[in-house]
């Protein structure tokens, strides 16, 4: 199994920046989809972000143009950068792996946009 652990979540001002960052480990593939859902309270979680091996990415519309997705070069950790955040950006943001013998989640990290 892969095992995923989110950090960089908090508290921001409307117009702040975050930076999550996603650390694997496991029996990780070289070639695998790594993404970043979120889930506000009471809504359904969603996919914010996603990047596969050979670095393709997909944003949701709600956050295009202000997030970036990365990983680095060993593929072992993705990133998250959320710039300009607003307050529908509140969620508990979950980190994913998937390949094509399993999917793992992280235990997700509260990002709070508030002033």
């Amino acid at each position: 199994q892969v095992q995923l652990v989110e950090s960089g979540g908090g508290l921001v001002q409307p117009g702040g920046s975050l930076r999550l960052s996603c650390a694997a480990s496991g029996s990780i593939r070289r070639f695998n989809t790594m993404g970043w859902y979120r889930q506000g309270s009471g809504k359904e979680r969603e996919l914010a972000a996603r990047i596969t091996g050979g670095g393709k990415t997909d944003y949701a519309d709600t956050v295009k143009g202000r997030f970036t997705i990365s990983r680095d070069s060993t593929e072992n950790t993705v990133y998250l950068q959320m710039n300009s955040l607003k307050p529908e950006d509140t969620a508990v943001y979950y980190c994913k792996y998937s390949d094509p013998s399993n999917t793992s989640w992280g235990q997700g990290t509260q990002v709070t946009v508030s002033s």
